[in-house]
């Protein structure tokens, strides 16, 4: 979908929650000021002040079943906007990032992008991380959910939505709309919570994660890794 005006294109930003109290007021204060914005957190069944706080900060929430995938397709479903941007609660987004994305997927031959990817903590490991994130981000087109990702509503139904997975949801769409287009990494940064990469130590984590997705590709269920990536107590935000 080639947007025709992208002034006037409305924008969608989904959150979907579970217990992120000490989060979800600096990822909706980032959404703002931006023009013609919607913000819709999509509640998988926290039991803190989460969707109390959010809806305190005018924005629509909307309850779902737990799971990030069936959550982000909930909210996407009642979304008005031409352009969908899935945000996670922990992350927050650059001043400017509306016309930011109206102007970077207004080219023919884009149909999805994302940010690059800066980590809250002043940690010399982490910057490390970032730069493995921009690297494989550029190289591959292949962001993650965290980089705060966005496409036209057009495209998210051409693709099927998020599929119904307990983990690796972000990774199959993107993989599925590179074979339809060209996917454009924004080099002005998101930026996000260091909690998944300091709870377990960032070497730790960094390697779980590859592990996860070679699993992925060698034919591991979603639903065996989700398994194995509970036992083994590694956060997944």
């Amino acid at each position: 979908m080639v947007l025709q005006d992208i002034n006037t294109a409305r924008i969608s930003i989904i959150i979907p929650t579970l217990n992120e109290a000490n989060n979800i007021q600096a990822a909706i204060n980032s959404t703002q000021p931006s023009h013609n914005v919607e913000v819709i957190v999509v509640d998988g069944g926290s039991n803190d002040n989460t969707a109390v706080l959010a809806q305190s900060l005018g924005v629509t929430v909307i309850s779902s079943v737990p799971g990030r995938a069936v959550q982000m397709n909930t909210g996407a479903a009642i979304a008005s906007g031409d352009i969908l941007v899935f945000l996670h609660a922990d992350t927050r987004l650059p001043a400017g990032f509306d016309a930011m994305i109206r102007t970077a997927l207004q080219p023919a031959g884009i149909i999805a992008g994302a940010f690059v990817l800066r980590i809250d903590s002043p940690h010399w490991g982490l910057r490390l991380v970032e730069w493995g994130v921009k690297w494989r981000s550029h190289l591959y087109q292949l962001p993650y959910g965290d980089q705060a990702i966005f496409l036209t509503k057009s495209a998210f139904n051409e693709v099927g939505n998020f599929p119904q997975m307990p983990i690796m949801e972000d990774f199959v769409l993107i993989n599925k709309l590179k074979y339809l287009d060209k996917i454009t990494i924004l080099d002005v940064p998101v930026t996000t919570s260091p909690r998944r990469w300091l709870k377990k130590g960032i070497f730790r984590t960094t390697i779980l994660n590859q592990i996860i997705i070679i699993a992925y590709l060698l034919g591991v269920s979603p639903e065996r890794i989700c398994k194995w990536y509970r036992r083994e107590k590694f956060s997944r935000i």
